[in-house]
């Protein structure tokens, strides 16, 4: 963690202000270690306080060894204009894509004499590359996710209701040592399974359905995200068809993905062959994401991004194909880039399943 808040406060160094206010949780988490989930971080040059209410104190000092810790009353804003009172702060970076309007008036009344400067990306950004430790705790979680898999396929029959699927999933990730999933659970059959995210409903599966799962465990406060597709019953020459291409073009993108590439250029390889197959307007979404503390981070895998892939990034890689009142399907794995190319992370057979 000490080593997290001094790469912090090299960034903070090249932006115009005296300190950073952090309160997104995953970045909270980040930088500090700190679990609970309600703190405020101020880190300046010289000091880094941890804030938060009486619940907490305990396991922030705990958590937080490299933090100054201070118990706030009623009021948090008041606790942080004394340190920012305390410390000189007279320009203030915050989070512009997380701190609400209601919150900065709020800051903005209370901090007087305090200017407020918006920052964009910064921790997410340190939060791009991951530490071994970070990739071994994703790597448990896609291992979780791989035994859920192969324990639901027995769940998967005519009749069984789709709710009642994420449930067992969720139950018994949770088994596996998962705090929860890592996302509300999709699970869409038939017709349903053209919807890019439709979670579980209340529909029952039957005999000729697709039945795609995306789910993924929340191990040590990181995500696995996986998603696979099978059948019920002998598949139609459209399902097979439509699988077959969407195997193509993520096997075809997990084999060419390399560290110095762009975003754009990855979503390319598996988008490419899917609009040569005459399906391109049927795959509507990026290829892929990063995955960390949170279930959807940097860098992106779009036809916009510039993000450029480095050793330490874990993405999804998930082409699909959907087909409004036909069905749709998805292949998702979990990926690390390394100096040579990636590691897959997720197991589970993608050869279609006949259930």
């Amino acid at each position: 963690m000490k080593n997290r808040l001094t790469r912090l406060r090299e960034q903070i160094a090249n932006q115009p202000v005296d300190g950073m206010l952090i309160l997104k949780p995953e970045n909270r988490r980040y930088i500090s270690g700190f679990t609970g989930s309600a703190g405020y971080l101020l880190v300046t040059s010289s000091d880094a306080v941890l804030i938060t209410d009486f619940r907490y104190t305990e396991q922030a000092r705990e958590q937080a060894p490299h933090f100054r810790v201070v118990e706030h009353g009623s009021s948090a804003p008041e606790a942080i204009r004394s340190e920012l009172t305390a410390l000189g702060v007279k320009r203030l970076g915050f989070e512009k894509d997380y701190l609400t309007y209601s919150l900065y008036s709020i800051y903005k009344d209370k901090f007087e004499g305090v200017e407020l400067e918006p920052t964009e990306g910064i921790v997410e950004k340190l939060r791009a590359v991951k530490d071994d430790q970070e990739i071994e705790w994703i790597r448990q979680a896609a291992r979780i996710a791989d035994d859920a898999f192969s324990h639901i396929l027995a769940y998967l029959k005519p009749g069984a209701r789709e709710r009642d699927i994420a449930l067992e999933l969720e139950y018994f990730m949770r088994r596996k040592g998962a705090k929860s999933s890592s996302f509300d659970i999709i699970v869409a059959s038939g017709v349903r399974s053209s919807f890019p995210h439709g979670v579980a409903s209340d529909k029952l599966l039957e005999r000729g359905d697709f039945v795609k799962m995306d789910f993924g465990a929340l191990y040590e406060g990181y995500c696995s995200d996986i998603t696979r597709t099978v059948v019920l019953g002998e598949p139609s020459d459209k399902q097979r068809e439509i699988y077959n291409i969407v195997l193509e073009a993520q096997m075809y993108a997990l084999e060419h993905i390399k560290p110095g590439m762009s975003g754009k250029e990855a979503d390319a390889l598996a988008r490419d062959i899917i609009k040569e197959k005459g399906y391109g307007e049927h795959f509507g979404h990026s290829l892929g994401h990063g995955l960390g503390l949170y279930i959807h981070e940097e860098p992106r895998l779009s036809t916009l991004s510039s993000d450029i892939l480095q050793p330490g990034m874990v993405v999804t890689v998930e082409p699909g194909i959907y087909i409004p009142g036909m069905g749709g399907v998805r292949i998702e794995d979990d990926v690390a880039i390394t100096e040579t190319g990636l590691e897959i992370l997720t197991a589970s057979t993608k050869e279609l399943v006949v259930l």
